[in-house]
């Protein structure tokens, strides 16, 4: 039993899937295999598209953006969780912990922005056409990105400064990485200001940018409804509901994980939904995108011609 405060932790000891040992190595072919393939997947579309002209273009350019935060945002984590199938329980130390929490939150909560900013390039094609190149100038794209960023290095920063200068009671996580929510339950004493902390971090990180989207999106179904031709409503809906598959799939996990109180808190629980949306949802993506975008099909098909010629 670990008692009263332990100011001079150096080390944690991540829990992982200690309840299922002999699952792990089915999982570590698992998850190897899928790391392997959101890497390449991510890495063909962004390569497509920046060595494609024709889609140079504001959506383009954020879906570049979107792959490289999820291979970002998944190599954060997966050499950790791997490692942690391999040996068991894994040691880590504060300061490891501490930058795995920040590059989380970092990747995570810019990928939540970055998918709003995306909601507004479809806003401006769809609501606004006549002005959509001066509304969406390569100088307001790179703002919207950097912006992106800017949230996420300031949550990232803010969020891991206060839970590691806080007390804890506890080296053990029960979880497969530096997850906030398992490091909450090591704070000794009331941690109620804490999981408050977290709530507004939710709120701003993910509930602000989500309502952005259900702005832009009210409107643009509005406007799709009040076009003359069905062709052109199948044509303007198509251009969106890549985006919105994608967001549905991103904020349906981390909402469900982030906006709800300690007390429904279940460690299974969340590390399935951690599973959910730090290593599914970054495969998803690129081939939602690609499965379901006529221009990214025909950009790869194109590459691809042309790699067997050369073979």
């Amino acid at each position: 039993m670990i008692l009263g405060n332990l100011s001079g932790l150096s080390e944690f000891r991540l829990l992982g899937f200690s309840g299922i040992s002999h699952l792990h190595p089915l999982l570590f072919v698992i998850l190897l295999s899928l790391y392997i393939l959101t890497l390449v997947a991510n890495t063909v579309i962004a390569f497509t598209i920046n060595t494609d002209n024709t889609l140079h273009t504001p959506m383009y350019f954020f879906l570049t953006q979107l792959s490289c935060l999820d291979i970002c945002y998944l190599s954060a984590m997966i050499p950790t969780i791997l490692e942690n199938l391999m040996v068991g329980t894994v040691s880590i130390s504060k300061t490891r912990c501490a930058m795995q929490m920040f590059s989380f939150l970092f990747f995570g909560v810019a990928e939540c922005f970055l998918l709003a900013a995306m909601s507004l390039d479809r806003y401006f094609a769809v609501c606004r056409p006549l002005h959509y190149t001066i509304l969406m100038s390569s100088r307001v794209c790179r703002s919207l990105v950097a912006g992106s960023y800017i949230c996420g290095a300031a949550v990232g920063f803010i969020h891991t400064l206060i839970t590691f200068s806080s007390p804890l009671c506890g080296s053990a996580i029960d979880h497969f990485f530096c997850e906030i929510q398992p490091l909450l339950d090591l704070l000794c004493g009331n941690t109620f200001p804490r999981e408050l902390q977290v709530i507004l971090v939710a709120v701003f990180a993910i509930l602000s940018p989500f309502l952005l989207i259900i702005y832009s999106y009210i409107h643009i179904i509005s406007t799709i409804l009040h076009m003359a031709s069905a062709e052109s409503q199948q044509k303007a809906f198509s251009t969106c509901s890549s985006h919105l598959l994608v967001v549905t799939l991103f904020y349906g996990t981390a909402g469900s994980t982030y906006l709800r109180p300690k007390s429904t808190y279940c460690a299974a629980v969340d590390k399935f939904l951690s599973l959910s949306y730090s290593v599914l949802t970054p495969l998803l993506n690129p081939i939602i995108y690609s499965l379901r975008n006529k221009e990214v099909k025909r950009a790869l098909k194109k590459k691809w011609r042309k790699t067997n010629l050369v073979w």
